[in-house]
């Protein structure tokens, strides 16, 4: 692990300090999930929402390997991980992390899947990190500055047609809710350049971020699949709506250009 940062940048609100930590802690986690996948084998050990829905031990060892790092620098803030609950409670500052976004994929040894870190205060997100431990890219961002690839400056793609949008999505694990997105895909396909689904939506919203995707919207995600991508995004000027709930479809998520959210929400929502 890299060394903390130093202790006159810790104060509760000092985003450039949350966003070291945050790097820190996601860079602990992919580093450790690198070595697993490289070494293969891995299996699931048991499953959440569905059965198709599935947890490994690598997702346990690297939330408890980024639980450990918070806890060391930043005592009392609150933790809730997609494996662990939240804990930690606290008056101040929420963790919010997903220490394996795509996980079946991991298990498959499909190489795309990504560590996902944020920090959130009362207004929302602060500082926020996602990472891709084989690509070794990290994307970063926080309240009030730029996001950033590997310190670079980060860029949407600047699309401003529907028909020329590469769109990326993703399906929820329950069967009667993957066949009403089916429907919804159905209609947006002929509309737009292409849809991708890449089995990570932490992931898809750095790429999008990135300009890599021009698009991307997805039901069923839940906070630590979003915290740290959507702050990505919204760093680098995209709108981020909610997806409100309809019929069999749960709530989700919109990301893309002020030019095309409004057409992309008429088909999707």
């Amino acid at each position: 692990m890299g060394a903390s940062a130093p202790a006159d940048l810790l104060s509760p609100v000092d985003a450039t300090a949350l966003r070291l930590i945050a790097t820190e802690a996601a860079r602990a986690a992919g580093d450790l999930l690198r070595e697993r996948f490289l070494a293969g084998g891995e299996l699931a050990t048991g499953s959440k929402s569905s059965p198709t829905d599935v947890v490994s031990a690598a997702d346990v060892a690297a939330e408890q390997a980024i639980r450990e790092l918070l806890a060391a620098r930043r005592p009392g803030d609150a933790i809730l991980g997609e494996e662990g609950g939240e804990t930690q409670v606290g008056e101040g500052l929420r963790w919010i992390v997903d220490p394996l976004d795509g996980t079946v994929n991991f298990l498959y040894g499909i190489p795309h899947w990504c560590v996902s870190v944020a920090v959130h205060d009362d207004e929302g997100g602060v500082a926020g990190v996602v990472f891709d431990p084989l690509r070794d890219q990290l994307f970063a961002g926080q309240r009030g500055g730029p996001a950033t690839l590997n310190s670079s400056p980060l860029a949407p793609s600047g699309c401003d047609e529907l028909s020329m949008a590469l769109v990326a999505t993703g399906f929820a694990y329950d069967a009667d809710v993957r066949a009403t997105q089916a429907e919804v895909v159905a209609r947006l396909v002929p509309r737009v350049r292409d849809v991708r689904r890449m089995g990570g939506a932490a992931l898809d919203l750095a790429w999008t971020a990135a300009g890599r995707f021009d698009a991307y919207y997805e039901r069923g995600v839940q906070i630590w699949d979003t915290a740290a991508g959507s702050l990505l995004c919204e760093c680098v000027g995209l709108g981020v709506r909610e997806l409100p709930a309809a019929g069999e479809l749960p709530s989700g998520i919109v990301v893309t250009s002020d030019e095309l959210i409004g057409p992309l929400l008429e088909l999707v929502a």
